[in-house]
C-alpha cells in the first residue's frame, strides 16, 4: 500500500519513468526518466508517515530539472518513521553544509496528522544545485543548547506541558540553555487522530544538530502512554544520541553519505557515530550503484575523550553534475 504510493510519488516528479509491477506484486521493473521536480501534490498512504517519502525526495530535490515545491498530506508523526519535525530540523541544515540553501529550502508543517487516520499537511520546498560542494565535517563540537517541540492534538493541551516539565528534569542536569515549544493544534489543522508527542534536537558550537523524538500510541493499539513517561524518554533517547554522538545523528546518516558520493572530484570526510543497520545497508547501495569505496576508521573513545565508538568516513566524490537544471 505504502510502497505503491511512493512508486507513484516518484512517478510524479520525473518525467519519461517506466514502471512495472507483476500480478503479484512482488517483482517491480523500474527504469528512471528525468528528475523534473515543480509544483507538486501528493496524498501519501496513512500506513506510513510523510517521513517515510520526505526521506526519498531530500536525496533527490536538489538535482531536479525545476524547484520541487511539494505539499504532502498524510501522517506526521508516528512511531516508525522519522517525523517531520526532526527532517526540519536536522536534514535542512545538513543540506545547507553541501551549498543546497537559500530561501527556497523549507518544510513547513500546515497541519499535523497522527497515526491511524492521519490527515496532517506539509509544505516542502528545495531549490536546485548543479554541483555539491565537498565538506570536511570531522569536528562535532561541544553542546551548546538543547531545542524542542512538544506537540498534541486532540486531547488536553495540558499534554505537552506535562511532556516539556519531565524532559526539563532529566535534562537541566546536563546544561541549562534548554526551550521547548509546546505546539497544541485546534479544529482543522488538528488532523483525524488525536495523539502527542515530542521531538528534542541538541545544538553544537560547530553546528551538529542530533535529535531525538518519540510519539503517543496509535488510538486503540497498544498501552496508554503517559506524558511524563514519554517526556522523560525522550530525554534518554536524546541523551544516548549525543553519547553516540559523531557530526551527524542517526537519522540523515544515508543523506549526508549520499551527498558526499555526488560531489565533486575532492575529499569528503564526516565523522558519524556508530553506523545504524539502514546505513550499512546504504553503503553497500552506494557500491553498486556509484562503484564509490569509502575509507571507514575508527575512533576510540580515548583519542575523542567522549561518547561511543565513532567512525571517520572519507570518499572522493564521482563529481556529480546536474546536467538537467535550466540555465538562466
Amino acid at each position: 500500500d505504502f510502497e505503491a504510493s511512493f512508486i507513484r510519488l516518484i512517478d510524479k516528479v520525473t518525467n519519461g519513468s517506466r514502471i512495472e509491477i507483476n500480478q503479484t506484486g512482488t517483482t517491480l521493473y523500474y527504469q528512471p526518466g528525468l528528475l523534473y521536480g515543480g509544483s507538486l501534490e501528493h496524498d501519501c498512504s496513512p500506513s506510513r508517515s510523510i517521513g517515510y517519502y520526505l526521506e526519498g525526495l531530500l536525496c533527490l530535490a536538489p538535482f531536479m530539472k525545476h524547484p520541487l515545491k511539494i505539499v504532502l498530506r498524510g501522517v506526521t508523526n508516528d512511531q516508525v518513521d522519522p517525523s517531520v519535525d526532526v527532517l526540519k530540523a536536522t536534514s535542512l541544515p545538513l543540506l545547507k553544509k553541501f551549498g543546497i540553501d537559500g530561501e527556497g529550502l523549507e518544510i513547513k508543517i500546515n497541519r499535523r496528522g497522527m497515526p491511524p487516520k492521519g490527515g496532517g499537511e506539509i509544505l516542502f520546498a528545495c531549490p536546485v544545485r548543479k554541483v555539491l560542494q565537498p565538506i570536511q565535517f570531522t569536528d562535532p563540537g561541544k553542546i551548546k543548547r538543547i531545542r524542542g517541540t512538544a506537540y498534541s492534538v486532540r486531547v488536553s493541551p495540558q499534554m505537552a506541558n506535562r511532556m516539556v516539565e519531565s524532559a526539563r528534569s532529566i535534562l537541566n542536569k546536563f546544561l541549562p540553555d534548554i526551550y521547548i515549544y509546546t505546539d497544541h493544534m485546534k479544529g482543522v489543522s488538528s488532523g483525524k487522530s488525536p495523539g502527542f508527542g515530542m521531538c528534542l534536537t541538541a545544538e553544537t558550537i560547530n553546528g551538529t544538530i542530533l535529535s531525538a523524538e518519540l510519539a503517543s500510541n496509535p488510538q486503540g493499539q497498544g498501552e496508554a502512554v503517559r506524558p511524563e513517561e514519554l517526556g522523560q524518554n525522550c530525554a534518554k533517547l536524546l541523551l544516548e544520541e549525543i553519547y553516540r554522538g559523531g557530526c551527524v545523528d542517526s537519522t540523515n546518516q544515508g543523506l549526508a553519505l549520499l551527498l558526499m558520493t555526488l560531489g565533486q572530484r575532492d575529499v569528503s570526510k564526516v565523522l558519524l557515530g556508530p553506523l545504524s543497520p539502514y546505513t550499512i545497508e546504504f553503503l553497500r547501495h552506494l557500491r553498486s550503484f556509484f562503484q564509490i569505496m569509502f575509507k571507514i576508521e575508527t575512533k576510540t573513545p580515548e583519542e575523542e575523550h567522549v561518547g561511543g565508538e565513532k567512525i571517520l568516513m572519507t570518499c572522493v566524490g564521482v563529481g556529480f553534475s546536474n546536467i538537467s537544471k535550466t540555465i538562466r
